[in-house]
């Protein structure tokens, strides 16, 4: 019997019992109010079955939370036999600095080697893979081209293919599900924030995201793997969701999630964004600016040196809108990064890096060139329109969820 045609009996079993249970040992079952999002690394009950009298690898962070209890700590008492836990971009514990090269070790509680994804490899390798029968993932990802957890998930899924092994992927809500917008990666301008042809904001959750990776052949044309996608329960893309452990060092709550499609731009620009402060992604500024408004950034946990270390910069304060105007907006907000580009003219500053980095987040070097140019936000929002509109057709053959 393969995976597949299990899962399908595992999965009619828990549809007869309409909420999680006891397995067997001292895993609690879940509130069983239908109301509650119910993340698929809870639903331990219906992937378990899977996991038993195989050798699993994990690719995991901070955010692989069952309740209380991270999943590695949860499989290892319910005697799931893990033999290596791979992580991604900031490490297994979630502290590393963006772009922060991450090195193997081994965790201390637990004994279990961690293989960095982000430091000397970026894929599997075979060695790392020798005893293992079946790989794991579940990071929790915010829904933007350029969050490098994504990358991971492709990496893995090549592995997958080249070693014969499933992949299972435990869904988690996207808080940025509820809207698609953004330019189409250009194939040129690829790179580990941008592998694949789709916009900035995707609106799918990283199990659909994983199918479309399948379905689109984008690990190689007729490379299929075994990939089982265990759902959420009692999530859409339009389910409010704050996630309970923050995704990186610099997401530290639901305004930076929710502004972080619109402000993440500005890693491109010689402006601070906020790091190196308490609200990242939701401060704006530089030195040479005049408001009434100032900040200065200082090293701290996830931005060890962060840009304008110690300089005072004046600018805008985000933190005071209500992430109810941001979701409201369902779109990429422009604004911020079209007026602090006028205003660094007006001081006579350069704007966008040396290096053009910002081209890489925004998929192309079109965004950088119209604001250059003098575009507003309506005229450059209409040129995404022909991309998306393809990309919705794709998008709707891989949903999981209404």
């Amino acid at each position: 019997m393969n995976l597949f045609t299990y899962l399908f009996f595992v999965l009619a079993i828990a549809t007869f019992h309409p909420e999680e249970s006891r397995v067997g040992c001292e895993y609690q079952p879940i509130d069983r109010d239908t109301t509650q999002i119910i993340t698929a690394a809870e639903r331990v009950v219906t992937y378990l079955p899977i996991l038993q009298n195989q050798r699993v690898a994990l690719v995991v962070n901070q955010t692989s939370m069952i309740k209380d209890k991270h999943l590695v700590d949860t499989l290892l008492k319910l005697g799931v036999d893990i033999q290596v836990v791979f992580a991604p971009e900031h490490g297994f514990r979630g502290q590393a600095d963006a772009g922060e090269v991450v090195s193997d070790t081994r965790d201390k509680k637990t004994g279990l080697p961690i293989i960095s994804l982000y430091g000397k490899k970026k894929k599997p390798i075979a060695d790392d893979l020798k005893n293992v029968d079946l790989i794991l993932f579940d990071i929790q990802d915010v829904g933007l081209r350029f969050y490098t957890y994504i990358s991971t998930l492709h990496y893995v899924m090549e592995a997958c293919h080249e070693f014969s092994l499933p992949l299972i992927v435990l869904d988690r809500p996207n808080p940025n599900a509820y809207f698609v917008d953004g330019e189409i990666l250009n194939p040129a301008f690829k790179s580990f924030v941008g592998m694949h042809p789709v916009p900035t904001v995707y609106g799918m959750t990283i199990g659909e995201y994983a199918k479309m990776i399948q379905g689109e052949g984008w690990i190689g044309k007729d490379k299929q793997i075994e990939l089982i996608v265990i759902p959420c329960k009692n999530y859409t893309h339009n389910s409010y969701y704050e996630l309970p452990v923050k995704p990186s060092p610099n997401l530290p709550d639901i305004r930076s999630i929710l502004l972080y499609p619109s402000t993440c731009f500005f890693e491109g620009t010689i402006l601070s964004l906020g790091r190196g402060t308490s609200k990242p992604f939701q401060y704006i500024g530089h030195p040479a600016l005049k408001s009434d408004f100032s900040f200065t950034p200082q090293p701290n946990e996830g931005a060890k040196e962060p840009p304008l270390k110690g300089q005072l910069c004046y600018g805008q304060d985000l933190s005071k809108v209500t992430t109810g105007s941001i979701i409201t907006q369902k779109g990429i907000d422009l604004s911020y990064l079209i007026d602090f580009h006028k205003q660094m003219k007006t001081v006579q500053q350069k704007y966008w890096l040396d290096n053009n980095f910002v081209d890489k987040l925004a998929g192309s070097d079109q965004l950088r060139k119209q604001i250059d140019a003098g575009m507003s936000e309506a005229e450059i929002k209409k040129t995404w329109q022909p991309g998306l509109k393809k990309f919705m057709e794709v998008r709707q053959k891989y949903l999981i969820y209404e």
